[in-house]
């Protein structure tokens, strides 16, 4: 078994985003887990096996309360590509997983967007002139200029970025897609201004990302987080505010400057037009408030 897992995280390692993969990687493990207990060999699992297993994810609980919906979807995908790899492969005549019904899950609209004015606050906060001033200003700018993802922040590199056509490169976005995104002037100005005057003095010799840490080494997820909730908090924000926020903020801000809603798609990167889609409601919502306030009839 151990043999067929580690094909399996290879097979995987190469189709998904590296968090996709993580995840399905554990939920798999777990699984596999569940039928070392019950004495099941991986080859001999029956369809009436899973859909125990399907059950028994329903009445599982988690520091005291049940899966959401989301994550139970999450796991029975990560059990039914196991065995779609198995069957691919050859080491199985069917999928036992393919009859499982996937929980239905709503589409939740983005909690968090800010506003044009908030926006502007947050990314004109850094006025340093010291590295880490500069870095900050030219990290808020691209995501929200671009609406890149944090995990494609932190994998550019100066190759990636061209200040003066204005466009930015992701290398294996999510999907494992490459794109090229636009920049904003705003944001090419404070990237050139960063590689000019900042990045320099943060530089180490094996350093090969754009935006580098205080001692030159690579970002992570969590750093640009923090770096974000900072500046959100001396913007004077009171919103929670993550790397994600300025996706859908930006998404939203396009969708009301009347962009197309394929071109916002391509901006961000999205594989289905249904997630690009979600911003059209929060646009609904939008309008909603207007009638209720404003039209005669509306309260």
């Amino acid at each position: 078994m151990s043999r067929l897992l580690a094909l399996f995280e290879e097979d995987v390692t190469v189709r998904y985003a590296v968090r996709t993969a993580e995840h399905y990687l554990a939920d798999t493990r777990a699984f596999l887990a569940w039928l070392s207990d019950r004495d099941i060999d991986l080859v001999n699992v029956r369809p009436e096996d899973v859909s125990r297993y399907h059950g028994e994810l329903y009445a599982a609980r988690l520091n005291g309360r049940p899966y959401a919906a989301s994550t139970i979807q999450i796991k029975l995908i990560a059990i039914r590509t196991l065995f779609r790899f198995l069957v691919r492969r050859g080491y199985l005549l069917f999928d036992p997983s393919s009859g499982i019904e996937l929980p239905r899950t709503d589409k939740r609209l983005p909690r968090v967007i800010l506003s044009k004015a908030e926006a502007r606050r947050l990314v004109t906060a850094p006025r340093g002139r010291d590295p880490l001033g500069f870095r900050d200003r030219a990290m808020l700018e691209t995501l929200y200029g671009t609406g890149i993802r944090v995990k494609e922040l932190i994998e550019l590199t100066p190759a990636d970025v061209d200040t003066q056509e204005h466009t930015l490169r992701v290398i294996e976005g999510k999907g494992r897609k490459d794109r090229m995104v636009p920049l904003t002037r705003a944001a090419a100005r404070a990237i050139a201004a960063y590689v000019t005057q900042g990045r320099g003095e943060l530089l180490k010799p094996e350093s090969r990302w754009l935006f580098l840490g205080r001692r030159g080494g690579r970002l992570h997820r969590a750093q640009v987080g923090a770096v974000v909730k900072m500046w959100a908090k001396k913007a004077g924000i009171r919103k929670n505010v993550s790397c994600h926020t300025f996706r859908h903020s930006v998404a939203t801000h396009l969708l009301k400057g009347r962009a197309d809603i394929r071109q916002i798609q391509a901006l961000l990167g999205h594989g289905s037009l249904s997630t690009t889609e979600r911003y059209t409601h929060v646009e609904i919502s939008d309008l909603k408030r207007v009638v209720e306030r404003s039209h005669p009839r509306g309260r």
